[in-house]
């Protein structure tokens, strides 16, 4: 599907991932760490979204059908691109519109296919609206936005959903028309504390008692904390983490949705920005949290265990990646989807947002009335929680 736009610019739709190489989508800022413009989003990687197509994970068979927007020019030269997918259904995503999918279907109308503009199986802000290096951003941006409405109109499906949009991305879509929807995630930011324990200073006396307790409680019963990245990250400790995420996920979710193969070429593809916690008793692992490294972020993804342990799910998961977060001189850490029990650890209650567009009026109509109220709801319940983290009174405040 081509598009003629100004400037000899076109619109390109590639279903394989791995059809586009390497060096190409490495010159899109934010997905290489040799693109200083936006820092380094490990999820936008090529390492990273290959490694989902070619695992099986993500593709056509699981719902998950790549329909990547690429902007080049006359030359072929990519400018911008925008990874998609088409979707029957809405599992993995973690912006919920099963609602939206029902009432549609309700009215005679077919909500999916649906298309998906967002990282499978990620609960993690990052760009969207990728920009070739030495482009100026803003008018490529306004470009793939008008052109992605314009693939929904050709394509004759439902919507566009594009998710965990950073705040600047999110101005574009909203001049174009996009609905605005908002929802909240905890955070941990580091005001540039010299280690866990100068971070500790800065809680209420009774939270911080608390938190170095359940530290210490969590490591009780002999066990060890061990940080697993680069070449520490062998297809053992795959196996080994690979138990522990079959295990959780398939409580959780009922059938996970990453296969064994992703984890292998995850890890020959950027064992630097992978960070294992892996929790170790009787000298074998029995737990273990996934983080991926950004340029100036850790993302906390998953965990599993195959031991129930006192915190040790708080410690492996929320303490351990503060402590990476410090000594890496990273300045936030990003915990995944919902969890206020995270607030009570240091982590603050942050909006975050996605841009929809809803071809079909009538149900863009009812969508735009229910965002509205939803928006209140999550400004007002994030005002609230801000009230109650641990910090001394005065100390943070809520981050945006």
């Amino acid at each position: 599907m081509t598009d003629e736009s100004s400037d000899e610019l076109s619109i390109r739709i590639e279903r394989s991932f791995t059809a586009i190489s390497p060096e190409r989508w490495s010159r899109l800022s934010g997905a290489s760490k040799a693109c200083d413009t936006i820092a380094y989003n490990p999820f936008v990687s090529h390492a990273f979204l290959s490694s989902l197509e070619e695992s099986g994970s993500a593709t056509a068979q699981t719902g998950w059908l790549g329909h990547h927007m690429l902007l080049e020019t006359a030359k072929g030269e990519l400018v911008g691109a925008l990874p998609g997918y088409l979707k029957n259904h809405s599992q993995g995503e973690y912006v919920f519109d099963h609602g939206w999918a029902d009432a549609f279907e309700r009215a005679g109308g077919s909500y999916y296919p649906k298309l998906q503009c967002s990282i499978p199986f990620t609960p993690a802000t990052g760009p969207r609206l990728l920009v070739a290096e030495g482009f100026a951003r803003l008018p490529i941006q306004n470009a793939m936005a008008e052109s992605l409405k314009e693939i929904v109109r050709r394509l004759d499906i439902s919507s566009a959903h594009i998710t965990f949009v950073p705040k600047d991305e999110m101005s574009v879509f909203e001049t174009d028309g996009y609905l605005h929807r908002t929802d909240k995630q905890f955070h941990f930011i580091n005001e540039g504390y010299a280690n866990h324990d100068e971070f500790l200073e800065t809680l209420a006396s009774r939270k911080r008692k608390a938190l170095r307790k359940e530290r210490r409680t969590a490591v009780e019963n002999g066990i060890t904390i061990d940080w697993l990245t680069g070449r520490d990250l062998t297809e053992k400790i795959w196996d080994q983490f690979f138990a522990f995420y079959m295990d959780t996920g398939g409580r959780k979710w009922g059938r996970p949705y990453l296969t064994r193969k992703f984890y292998s070429l995850i890890g020959e593809r950027m064992a630097d920005d992978i960070l294992l916690v892996m929790a170790k008793r009787d000298g074998r692992y029995i737990a273990g949290a996934i983080n991926f490294i950004g340029g100036d972020t850790l993302y906390g993804r998953h965990w599993g265990c195959i031991e129930e342990h006192p915190f040790l799910h708080f410690e492996v998961c929320y303490h351990q990646a503060i402590d990476f977060a410090l000594e890496k001189g990273l300045k936030k850490v990003e915990a995944g989807a919902q969890g206020e029990h995270k607030l009570a650890r240091g982590y603050l209650p942050v909006t975050t947002h996605s841009a929809h567009y809803i071809a079909h009026a009538g149900l863009r109509r009812a969508v735009a009335d229910y965002l509205e109220r939803e928006r209140e709801d999550v400004e007002y319940m994030n005002e609230m929680l801000a009230e109650h983290t641990p910090f001394r009174k005065g100390e943070r405040l809520q981050e945006d």
